[in-house]
């Protein structure tokens, strides 16, 4: 589990990102949280957009992808995730 200074450090290191999926109408997949999980491992902090057309809630949206990345939730704002998970072979960032 993430202390709260470290979802701040993370907050602050992931406002410069750009979202790289975009969740939409047909809402959350088996094939798009492997793909979430390869990009975490790549990248280790990332941004999610839930669209105007997605049917689930964005919170409910937040755990599924979560949960099933094995991902921490660092924050949801507005319409956008943001999953942190430390990476195993490319470790970039230091949490304090």
């Amino acid at each position: 589990m993430l202390t709260g200074k470290q979802k701040r450090f993370l907050r602050s290191k992931a406002h410069h990102l750009n979202p790289i999926f975009q969740v939409g109408k047909g809402g959350v997949n088996e094939n798009m949280i492997g793909q979430i999980r390869e990009a975490l491992e790549a990248r280790e902090l990332m941004k999610i957009s839930v669209l105007q057309n997605c049917e689930e809630d964005r919170d409910e949206v937040a755990a599924k992808l979560s949960k099933g990345a094995h991902a921490e939730l660092v924050q949801v704002i507005g319409n956008t995730i943001v999953l942190y998970k430390e990476s195993r072979e490319n470790k970039q960032i230091q949490l304090p």
